[in-house]
């Protein structure tokens, strides 16, 4: 029996081992061939939206590079001139800050990218609760306490607290709706 998992970089076709990457260009490939086999019946509106999903999923794509590349040039640097003291305190806030940063930008572009696949219409608002809850967190972690004002940080959780208090009631809202519809006949 073949013990091994859809994450194993050998391919159990090919027995050969594969780009670390190739789930994911997989993915872009079966994406744009299925875009090529929708794209007579779409309407002429259906089909600017999906030319301005691919232009923001590649614009957005390329600020995560740069994003990334910018991350790991700083990290080295700190790490090259002995700076990167997880114990201080601003350090962490610049290191977390800028990953965080980076998985609003993936979130945000994963939401960009299920339009392509037609999963859902353009914007979801859990997903852009999503994104603001970790914009919040991110703001968090980057926030100096002993600098900012009581309100300032009382008015972000209860930012925090809303937004989750939506998400949840949102969240509800698609499980009944899921349910409603895997038990109607279709």
């Amino acid at each position: 029996m073949d013990q091994r998992t859809t994450q194993d970089p050998i391919d159990p076709n090919q027995g050969q081992r594969r780009f670390p990457f190739s789930r994911h260009v997989s993915a872009a490939a079966d994406t744009l061939r299925d875009t090529r086999k929708a794209w007579p019946g779409l309407s002429l509106y259906e089909r600017f939206e999906e030319g301005i999903v691919v232009v923001l999923t590649g614009l957005i794509g390329l600020v995560i590079v740069a994003a990334v590349i910018n991350l790991c040039f700083r990290v080295v640097l700190l790490v090259v001139y002995g700076l990167l003291d997880p114990a201080e305190h601003s350090v962490f806030q610049a290191v977390f800050g800028m990953i965080f940063t980076v998985l609003i930008a993936l979130e945000f572009n994963h939401s960009i990218l299920s339009v392509l696949h037609r999963q859902e219409s353009i914007i979801q608002l859990r997903t852009v609760i999503l994104i603001a809850l970790l914009a919040l967190a991110r703001k968090f972690i980057i926030l100096d306490a002993s600098k900012t004002e009581p309100l300032t940080i009382i008015g972000l959780a209860a930012a925090v607290l809303a937004l989750g208090a939506v998400h949840w009631l949102v969240r509800d809202q698609d499980r009944k709706d899921t349910q409603t519809r895997s038990e109607s006949p279709s």
